[in-house]
């Protein structure tokens, strides 16, 4: 039987996404119930004490949903059934329910633009043939070439290689990820009201917002012509078609004062703003930051860039360090190869671990400081680095899609460690969960960090509790303070200042009436160590 919705939000609540700090869940890999060695919902629910003490204001979950997880659950067989690895739909419901007794809100995953290849619609149009309405909700075509053996263009898959996977009865399917998540066809009608339907079961349950994955490929041309570059528009990239449908999409948010966040990866930023209007998304990633090499004078055009670019339509800016999809902040930061570069994802790259951890702790008080909403990866608060996987271990699509030479998304998605001195580091598996951990994973674990003021943990809480209690944090201005070109320096409302040195020597703070927070100790002399960060009351 469904739980109840907890109880509507208050007037003042409802514009709680514009400065609130969300916490991505994996869940695969958060935190083991039942032993199995696979995360779920009941280890998320035993959890959910560490993540009130953490300080968010929303748990944001990958894909829940039965899948035969052939790319890490983003090929869905059915939004209405959690899979059952990580539990059921009464659990789901449960852990909305406490959590929200607890003040964290729930953020769901959907992925629009495919599901996975054993989604009844899927099976249905494999079995009904060339021709037949079922067919019609994909993208089903005969191929070029004397006897239809060449692909009917020539996309790219996201994942490498063609979008284009033949039948044994002569048809081609579309899919721009893996061979098993068939893209959908957005002009049909039954694929809108699926997904506006899906968007109020889930909204029904006290969901408070979705988070919209590829939100810029659903619609596409439909004659499916090659790809030219420079081609106005795009054959499947940031079609118009698209805000007509996320117009739809917010008026179903709006009846339940629920929130969107969009994955949109646009370079132009009068496009992107396009789907930050006040009847289509409330916010969308801000890949800019989170691609930005570990240099002050890139990382302040990223800033400003943003800031600049959601004022237009009054929509607050999203700032993450990391998330499923890319290498952990600490390795990135320890590489030669900074910010947001897959070819980073090497094998046997050199990775300084201490100067990549110093700088996620100064890029943590940053990014906490600025004006807007905040997400935070799972594992980050314990500074976690990427783990390189065993070539024998490795499961992620994106790996074998490239002939081996990319070792994937796995390293960043490696079990969480809670307890030093338990098995598996107290992920709460009774056999190896379903990634291994290293062998120093235990030196990371929570309870450790739990005790000792300097760890990633206790940084995080303290910057978390201090960004809720102190009014001038969260959405709001920002401004620049005169400072060496190597350091950022930037003030909030009511005197509150962020101060990060990205140079090599030590600077001078500026004037302050007290320190908040810093992420490294000060110098003798009272000066910001390089790679080190400090809040300020002015």
């Amino acid at each position: 039987m469904r739980q109840p919705s907890p109880a509507p939000l208050e007037p003042a609540d409802k514009n709680w996404w514009r400065d609130a700090a969300i916490y991505q869940i994996y869940v695969r890999s958060f935190a083991d119930g039942d032993g199995d060695g696979t995360g779920d919902l009941a280890g998320v629910r035993a959890r959910l004490p560490y993540l009130v003490e953490l300080g968010v204001d929303a748990i944001w979950f990958t894909p829940w949903y039965l899948s035969p997880l052939a790319d890490g659950g983003y090929d869905v067989a059915d939004y209405r059934t959690i899979d059952p690895a990580f539990g059921t739909l009464a659990e789901a419901e449960k852990l909305i329910a406490e959590a929200r007794e607890r003040g964290i809100r729930t953020i769901i995953d959907v992925v629009p633009n495919h599901v996975s290849d054993q989604h009844a619609w899927f099976k249905a149009a494999l079995a009904a043939g060339p021709g037949s309405p079922e067919r019609e909700l994909f993208h089903f075509r005969t191929g070029r070439g004397e006897h239809g053996e060449i692909p009917p263009n020539d996309w790219i898959s996201e994942f490498g290689g063609t979008p284009w996977t033949r039948l044994d009865d002569g048809e081609w399917y579309l899919h721009l990820f893996a061979t098993e998540q068939p893209d959908l066809n957005w002009a049909h009608p039954a694929v809108r009201q699926e997904h506006e339907d899906v968007l109020r079961f889930w909204f029904e349950r006290g969901v408070a917002g979705v988070r919209i994955d590829s939100a810029a490929l659903l619609a596409k041309d439909p004659a499916l012509p090659d790809f030219t570059v420079g081609r106005d528009p795009h054959p499947f990239v940031d079609r118009d078609e698209l805000h007509d449908i996320y117009r739809s999409w917010r008026a179903i948010a709006d009846e339940y004062d629920a929130v969107f966040v969009g994955e949109v990866w646009l370079p132009d930023t009068e496009r992107f703003i396009r789907y930050l209007r006040p009847d289509e998304l409330h916010t969308a990633f801000n890949f800019t930051f989170l691609a930005c090499p570990w240099d002050a004078e890139l990382l302040r055009a990223a800033i400003d860039d943003t800031v600049a670019e959601h004022a237009p339509v009054g929509a607050p800016a999203t700032w993450v360090l990391c998330n499923h999809d890319v290498t952990r902040t600490v390795t990135r930061y320890g590489r030669e190869a900074t910010g947001f570069d897959f070819a980073a994802k090497a094998f046997g790259t050199p990775t300084d671990t201490e100067l990549g951890t110093r700088r996620a702790r100064a890029a943590a008080l940053l990014s906490l400081a600025l004006p807007g909403a905040v997400y935070l990866y799972q594992g980050e608060e314990l500074g976690l680095p990427e783990v390189e996987i065993p070539l024998d271990r490795i499961q992620d699509p994106m790996h074998f899609r490239s002939g081996g030479t990319d070792p994937g998304r796995d390293g960043c998605r490696v079990p969480l460690p809670w307890t030093a001195d338990a098995p598996y580091a107290g992920f709460g598996s009774d056999t190896e969960p379903w990634l291994p951990q290293p062998e120093s994973w235990s030196s990371y674990a929570a309870d450790l960090q739990s005790g000792d003021a300097d760890s990633m943990l206790t940084l995080y809480r303290e910057a978390l509790r201090l960004r809720r209690t102190e009014t001038g944090f969260g959405d709001g201005p920002m401004s620049w303070l005169e400072t060496d070109p190597a350091v950022l320096a930037f003030s909030r409302e009511d005197g509150l200042v962020c101060v990060v040195n990205l140079g090599e020597e030590p600077a001078e703070l500026p004037a302050h009436t007290g320190v908040l927070l810093v992420s490294g100790a000060l110098d003798p002399e009272g000066r910001l160590p390089r790679d080190t960060a400090a809040w300020l009351r002015n």
